[in-house]
């Protein structure tokens, strides 16, 4: 879980004065959190995914904002107060930015909901409104506390990814797939780790569901045509496919709310 390591400032003339008033993004993930927690006049630029309608929940709120491309000499130019990045695939340019001498915060993918609440509350608190990070936790246990055990008989499910990939029993979906009353089928399938499985180990030892992306519907490449596959269309046909968006899953974040929802619907239409 990533430390909490940066403190609430003392009254509202100290918040004030700690609050960073350029803020860059690098990343998709900290662009939408961003969004969320910081005013309008704090955030210089965000990354140039924000405006990727196949990925990002956010490109209406994007609209107006400065974009970068991510490179580490724009950003320094740009003279930023503080940078977001991710922990993935920006190695060389927050080394860069750090030897600078700027702050950077970098924030991974979430484990699971409690090292999500963790992350929300370093975001809010290093933007300097900790009250909307908490705004935030509060509308994501909103939504937990109404899907707790929606699904009666513990049936079973696997998300099944593009490619035959099922990430770990441990991640965040599976965490909320078991809150909602689903048994993994990880174990029956010998991943409890996750990794990639074979089509004919579904065939001879199907979930009751799975869980896909929209994508899953139409094969738009190698990685998905294995979703249309004759056999596994009759083992599991798409009338036991819990579809959601792949946007909404994509960050944990302002869009977890959403993504609950959305699973939540997904299940009350089809789950018998």
């Amino acid at each position: 879980m990533l430390p909490i390591c940066i403190a609430l400032a003392l009254g509202s003339a100290a918040e004030a004065q700690e609050r960073p008033r350029r803020v860059v993004s690098l990343n998709l993930c900290t662009d939408e959190m961003l969004l969320d927690f910081a005013d309008r006049e704090q955030i210089a630029s965000l990354s140039y995914l924000v405006a990727d309608p196949s990925i990002s929940t956010m490109v209406e709120r994007a609209r107006g904002y400065p974009l970068n491309d991510g490179r580490a000499e724009t950003i320094l130019f740009s003279g930023p107060d503080l940078v977001l990045s991710g922990t993935y695939g920006q190695h060389h340019q927050t080394a860069i930015l750090k030897a600078q001498g700027l702050e950077v915060l970098a924030l991974g993918p979430w484990t699971s909901f409690e090292e999500g609440q963790a992350q929300i509350r370093t975001m809010a608190r290093a933007l300097g409104h900790p009250e909307r990070g908490e705004s935030l936790i509060g509308r994501i246990d909103a939504a937990l506390q109404r899907t707790k055990d929606i699904v009666a008989g513990k049936p079973s499910v696997l998300v099944y990814d593009r490619g035959g990939w099922v990430s770990p029993s441990g991640s965040p979906m599976n965490e909320l797939l078991a809150h909602m009353g689903f048994r993994l089928h990880h174990q029956a399938l010998g991943l409890p780790y996750g990794g990639v499985v074979r089509l004919e180990s579904i065939v001879t030892s199907p979930p009751d569901y799975l869980l896909v992306d929209e994508d899953a519907g139409r094969a738009v490449d190698n990685g998905t045509a294995l979703f249309s596959h004759p056999a596994l269309m009759r083992t599991v046909p798409p009338a036991r496919r819990l579809v959601v968006p792949s946007k909404l899953a994509l960050c944990g974040g302002p869009a977890t709310p959403a993504l609950i929802e959305a699973l939540a619907a997904e299940i009350n239409a089809k789950v018998r």
